[in-house]
C-alpha cells in the first residue's frame, strides 16, 4: 500500500494494541492523517500507558474497551462503549471481525522481527484482520522470547525510534510491606506465581528472596519479577508444564529491564488464550493467584472495578487466575489490599460490594495489613468474622451489625 489514509475504509474494526506495545508514532500519525469516516477502534487500554481517546481521532468514531481509564472518561456521548470481560474471552472476542490491527514491532539481538513487549491478543487479531499496519521501533530490542512475525504480512510499516515508556517504580508504604509479608508466609518454595503492578504485588516480590524454585506463570512480569529471577529465587524448574520457562504475557518496567528480556530466552511471550486459560494453569501444581480489588464483602465477593457508581477499571484476567488456581492441585486464590481508602475514612471490607467481579467462591485468602482471613472451606458466618478481624479497627464494630448469621 502506497499511504496510511489507504489502510482503512469506513466502518471498518481497527484494534489496537495497548499497554507497552501501543503504536505510539503511528498514532500520531494517524492524527494527521484523513481518515474515513465511522472507524470502531478497540482497545484494552492501561492507565497511564494509553492515553488515547479514538472517539475523537476520526470522524464519528467509535470505540470498544475493556477497561476505563481516567482519559476515555473523556469520549464524545454514546461513541464509547464498556465491554465487561474477561482477559482470557477477550482472546476469543478478538479472534474474529477485525479489519485492521495496528501493532508494534522491533528486531530481535538475532535480527528477527517480533511483537512485542505485549502479545496478549496479538495473535487473534493477526489470525483474522485483512489488514496490519505495524510501527517499527528501532529504539529498543524485542523480547529473546517474543513471538515472531513474518514481514510479509504487515501491509504498513512506519519506522520510529522511539524509547519505550517506563513503568514508574511503585511507591511501596508502610501497609503494603505488612500485607507484602503476610503474602510471603503464604507462598512455599516451588509455588508458581501470579502477580499484577502496584505497590502491594512490587512488596510481595520484594519479600521472596527466601524462596527457592518458583516459577511465575502471568498476565505481566517487571522489574521485581527479573530481580527474583537475576537471584536464582525463580527458576521454574518445578513446573510440570513449561519447566525452566517464565510464561507472560506483557512486560512492564524499566530501560534496564528491557535491555534484559533482550537476552533472557527463559521469559517467553504467550497470549491470553495461554496466560490466562484454566486448562493450562491447572496443569501447574501450587498456583498462587495474588490479585486486588476495590472493595470485598462479608460474603467474599469480590468488587474490582466500580466506586461509587462509576466504572473506573475492567473485569481483567483476575478471575481467569483465580478460577485457574482453583483448578491448580495446592493452588491459591488471595485478595491483597489495603484494608481502608481515602486516607483511612472509607473501609474496603463493606457489607455488600457494588458490583460483584469474582463470587464468594473464587477467593481462598483475603489479607489486608490487619492479617489474614482464610475462606476456603469456611461456612458463611465463619467467613464474615474472619473479614471482620482483619478490616480496620474503626470500622469493626459498624461492619459487624451487618455480618450474617
Amino acid at each position: 500500500m502506497s499511504d496510511l489514509a489507504s489502510c482503512f475504509t469506513a466502518g471498518a474494526r481497527v484494534f489496537v494494541a495497548g499497554s507497552v506495545n501501543e503504536p505510539t508514532a503511528l498514532l500520531q500519525a494517524l492524527a494527521d492523517t484523513p481518515l474515513p469516516e465511522g472507524l470502531h477502534f478497540i482497545q484494552f487500554p492501561l492507565p497511564g500507558y494509553n492515553r488515547t481517546n479514538f472517539t475523537r481521532i476520526a470522524p464519528q468514531a467509535h470505540m470498544t474497551t475493556f477497561f476505563m481509564t481516567p482519559d476515555l472518561r473523556e469520549a464524545e456521548p454514546g461513541r464509547l462503549r464498556f465491554l465487561p470481560m474477561q482477559m482470557r474471552w477477550v482472546y476469543d472476542y478478538l479472534a474474529s471481525d477485525v479489519d485492521v490491527a495496528l501493532i508494534q514491532v522491533a528486531r530481535s539481538a538475532d535480527g528477527r522481527l517480533c511483537v512485542g513487549p505485549n502479545v496478549d491478543f496479538t495473535q487473534a487479531v493477526l489470525g483474522c484482520a485483512k489488514t496490519v499496519v505495524a510501527e517499527l521501533n528501532s529504539a529498543f530490542v524485542a523480547p529473546a522470547g517474543a513471538v515472531p512475525i513474518e514481514e510479509g504480512r504487515l501491509d504498513y510499516v512506519l519506522e520510529s525510534n522511539r524509547v519505550l515508556h517506563e513503568m514508574p517504580r511503585p511507591k511501596i508504604d508502610e501497609a503494603a510491606n505488612r500485607i507484602g509479608e503476610l503474602v510471603a508466609d503464604l507462598i512455599e518454595d516451588g509455588d508458581c506465581l501470579q502477580t499484577g503492578i502496584g505497590g502491594i504485588p512490587a512488596a510481595i516480590l520484594s519479600r521472596l528472596g527466601d524462596k527457592n524454585d518458583l516459577g511465575m506463570h502471568s498476565g505481566l512480569i517487571d522489574d521485581g519479577g527479573m530481580a527474583l529471577i537475576r537471584d536464582g529465587n525463580l527458576t521454574g524448574v518445578r513446573k510440570a508444564i513449561d519447566k525452566n520457562v517464565h510464561a507472560i504475557g506483557m512486560a512492564l518496567g524499566s530501560s534496564e529491564f528491557v535491555d534484559w528480556l533482550a537476552h533472557t530466552p527463559s521469559v517467553q511471550f504467550r497470549g491470553a488464550n495461554y496466560t490466562h486459560e484454566v486448562g493450562v494453569i491447572g496443569q501447574l501444581d501450587n498456583f498462587v493467584s495474588v490479585n486486588s480489588a476495590v472493595e470485598i464483602d462479608l460474603f467474599g465477593q469480590v468488587n474490582a472495578e466500580v466506586a461509587a457508581g462509576r466504572q473506573i477499571s475492567g473485569t481483567g484476567g483476575a478471575v481467569d487466575f483465580m478460577r485457574g488456581a482453583k483448578a491448580s492441585k495446592g493452588g491459591r486464590s488471595i485478595v491483597a489490599m489495603n484494608a481502608t481508602a481515602r486516607g483511612g475514612s472509607v473501609s474496603r471490607i463493606v457489607p455488600k460490594v457494588e458490583l460483584v467481579t469474582a463470587l464468594r467462591t473464587d477467593v481462598d485468602f483475603v489479607v489486608t495489613e490487619h492479617g489474614v482471613a482464610r475462606l476456603k472451606n469456611l461456612p458463611v458466618e465463619a467467613r464474615a468474622k474472619a473479614l471482620l478481624e482483619i478490616a480496620a479497627p474503626q470500622f469493626r464494630d459498624e461492619l459487624a451489625e451487618h455480618a450474617p448469621g
